[in-house]
């Protein structure tokens, strides 16, 4: 009787960490992705434009890729995803979703042994075509490398086109980096390890289902202080 009660009782512990454990991996995602983002955004000269960041609807960030995770048959990168929100996508800056970048040509361009993506959704139909489905960049969506630097002029013709706009760091390399053939996907089974529940992207950014996890602390804090509002 007493083995009995042993074994149920550990069962039960391992029921109750299991997903503990699964959310403590998130929130130590969602939390890398704020730094990467804040130390991008905080470069003296390299690094995102602010003035392409302030036109953009969503931003998704992608921290520490490993080339030896792209294999044939695809695992994928984890990372999180943040939208303006309210009508048209002009109010303040949402609660992250988690997001996938399933593999494609881009793991032959990774040069070290993690690398950091930051993605720039720039219109609606982009935003709202990630949000709800698998998006292939380059035939879904339209998708471009981005301008570096902060004053860096934003007014190409391949900049204004693209719907998606994407750079990588590695080895404290920043650079434009094209991803097509790549796909960008929500991560349901992420959000639901971190929120505690089965709920989709568009919940998380449209219907603000959830609050914010402290982990996002830093990521919300360096959107709201470089980019508040929306410049159209």
């Amino acid at each position: 009787m007493k083995e009995m009660k042993k074994i149920a009782c550990l069962a039960l512990g391992l029921t109750l960490a299991v997903p503990a454990f699964a959310q403590e991996k998130e929130e130590d995602r969602v939390k890398e992705a704020g730094e990467v983002l804040k130390e991008v955004l905080q470069a003296p000269d390299k690094g995102i434009p602010h003035d392409l960041l302030n036109k953009a609807e969503c931003v998704v960030v992608y921290p520490s890729v490993k080339k030896a995770a792209f294999v044939v048959g695809g695992s994928y990168g984890r990372g999180v995803m943040t939208c303006r929100t309210g009508a048209s996508f002009r109010g303040p800056w949402s609660v992250p979703t988690m997001m996938a970048l399933e593999g494609g040509s881009f793991g032959l361009q990774l040069g070290a042994e993690a690398t950091d993506f930051i993605l720039l959704i720039m219109n609606e139909k982009g935003a709202k075509s990630v949000l709800s489905s698998k998006v292939k960049l380059g035939g879904d969506a339209s998708a471009a490398a981005g301008p570096v630097g902060r004053t860096a002029t934003a007014e190409t013709d391949i900049v204004m086109k693209a719907e998606i706009l994407s750079w990588s760091r590695a080895r404290g390399l920043f650079a434009g980096v094209s991803l097509e053939g790549s796909t960008v996907r929500p991560d349901n089974g992420a959000n639901k390890n971190i929120y505690g529940k089965e709920i989709s992207a568009e919940d998380i950014v449209f219907k603000h289902a959830v609050k914010a996890p402290p982990s996002a602390s830093t990521l919300l804090a360096e959107l709201r202080r470089v980019s508040p509002h929306h410049k159209a």
